[in-house]
């Protein structure tokens, strides 16, 4: 056994299937419009939020500037975690994500309707910062609840197939914020973009308000939460229970270790759909189009990718897999750089595929890895604060930190150097949560019992 014990308990009746595909549906339209909404602004921080809403002496000062707030985004995400992961772990899945999609929602429209500089000044990009930070407290909320509904859903055996669910929404999300954007260039000359084409694919986040509904009026609580929920009401009667504090208090080490093994993966992504369309259109003199092409075109080979290393994590192991993963990035975090140096649009294609196909092989079981590091009445939490802080170690200062590496030392290694860095990490962070899960599994094959303050996911943190 290479992964941590499942927490998920015994419920007293299975689910319908037909209710199974629904919910499954659900989290998988709830993931792919918020990564939607969130990924549009990475693509308008690398193309035109620099000159819009940050007017500077050069265009590495405007894009550094743009991409710092793209990062204030990864920055609230934790912040969403916390607060989504305590009161989904006491109040239920759903509500938590009902209401993380409605703040997307409204706030990647605003966006889209923002005034920039040069018609309000100042105040412009003030609130763009405070938008953004809304989308990270909304996605650092959506991801545990959209990924427990998929996962607390599945049937035995099947945990990793439905988490990829919810994972297939970031390339959907990328394939479509890429699909509009390419749609809003090639409908409107590039003064037209500039002035308003660019705010089409943010106006789409009206959409994702009809799903909230949606799953607000058709989608149930999940069995495990109900369950815990019956556990949580006896405990507090007896004492005052915090999802947060028992986390912060015993599981701590699982939250980071989780959070460490997964930076890499969220670095390299960011640095794939918007570090490298910066780099190779400012830096290389490649066209916009054909890039962001290409990375369409990638983000459709993650639809096969995911779910395959998804269901081969349920056969062979989570950690195994995503391991695997992990090394293949580091390995190709040299030749990545060396074939998008050479301008060629074929061998961006290439480098950014195999990255991608590594990517997709740690990406499909990580659902499901950090949902068994953690019992369901902390399980959002843990998740999420693992997940949370990955994405601000990793991507949501990866574009920035891109800037900064190739500005300070004019070569592209040094971000390969970075990433191998990262995967160090990683691989370090997998192999303590691989032996902490055997040791967890010896345990529990143990005669003796263990303490009763101890959990599953206790032994694993």
């Amino acid at each position: 056994m290479d992964t941590a014990p499942s927490a998920q308990p015994a419920t007293t009746t299975a689910p319908a299937a037909a209710n199974r595909r629904r919910v499954a549906t659900a989290a998988a339209l709830a993931s792919a419009v918020e990564w939607y909404d969130y990924f549009v602004f990475g693509i308008a921080a690398a193309l035109v939020l620099g000159d819009l809403y940050f007017p500077a002496g050069s265009s590495t000062a405007g894009v550094l500037a743009s991409f710092a707030t793209f990062a204030v985004g990864f920055l609230a995400r934790p912040l969403g975690g916390i607060v989504a992961g305590h009161l989904g772990d006491k109040r239920g899945r759903k509500p938590m994500l009902v209401l993380a999609l409605t703040l997307m929602g409204v706030s990647t429209t605003a966006i889209g309707l923002l005034p920039t500089y040069d018609t309000i000044g100042v105040a412009a990009p003030i609130l763009l910062v405070l938008l953004r930070v809304a989308q990270g407290v909304a996605v650092g909320a959506q991801w545990g609840g959209a990924m427990l509904l998929a996962t607390e859903y599945a049937p035995e055996g099947k945990r990793g197939v439905y988490g990829s669910v919810v994972q297939l929404g970031v390339p959907i999300g990328v394939v479509t914020a890429n699909t509009v954007f390419l749609l809003a260039g090639a409908l409107t000359t590039d003064s037209a973009f500039a002035a308003w084409g660019w705010r089409v694919p943010f106006l789409v986040g009206l959409l994702v308000l009809a799903l909230a509904w949606y799953i607000h009026t058709r989608v149930e609580e999940t069995p495990a939460f109900r369950e815990a929920e019956r556990a949580l009401a006896e405990k507090e009667k007896s004492e005052q229970s915090s999802p947060l504090r028992t986390i912060l208090r015993g599981h701590l080490g699982t939250v980071l270790l989780a959070g460490g093994s997964f930076a890499v993966n969220t670095a390299t992504f960011y640095i794939l759909i918007t570090g490298v369309l910066d780099y190779t259109t400012r830096e290389l003199d490649m066209k916009k189009g054909p890039v962001l092409l290409v990375s369409l075109c990638v983000s459709l080979t993650q639809l096969v990718l995911i779910p395959a290393a998804a269901a081969l994590s349920d056969r062979v192991g989570r950690i195994r897999i995503y391991a695997l993963g992990a090394v293949g990035i580091a390995l190709w975090a040299v030749p990545l750089f060396l074939l998008i140096d050479t301008g060629s649009l074929l061998w961006l294609a290439v480098g950014t595929f195999v990255a991608s196909c590594f990517l997709s092989i740690m990406y499909g079981p990580q659902a499901a890895l950090f949902a068994e590091l953690f019992t369901p009445e902390m399980r959002y939490t843990g998740a999420s604060l693992g997940y949370q802080i990955a994405a601000v170690a990793g991507g949501g200062l990866a574009p920035f930190v891109m800037v900064l590496l190739l500005e300070a030392t004019g070569t592209s290694m040094a971000v390969s150097g970075y990433i191998i860095a990262l995967s160090v990490i990683a691989l370090a962070s997998i192999k303590v949560l691989a032996s902490r899960a055997n040791a967890a599994e010896s345990e529990a094959a143990s005669p003796e019992p263990a303490p009763e303050s101890e959990s599953a996911a206790g032994s694993a943190g």
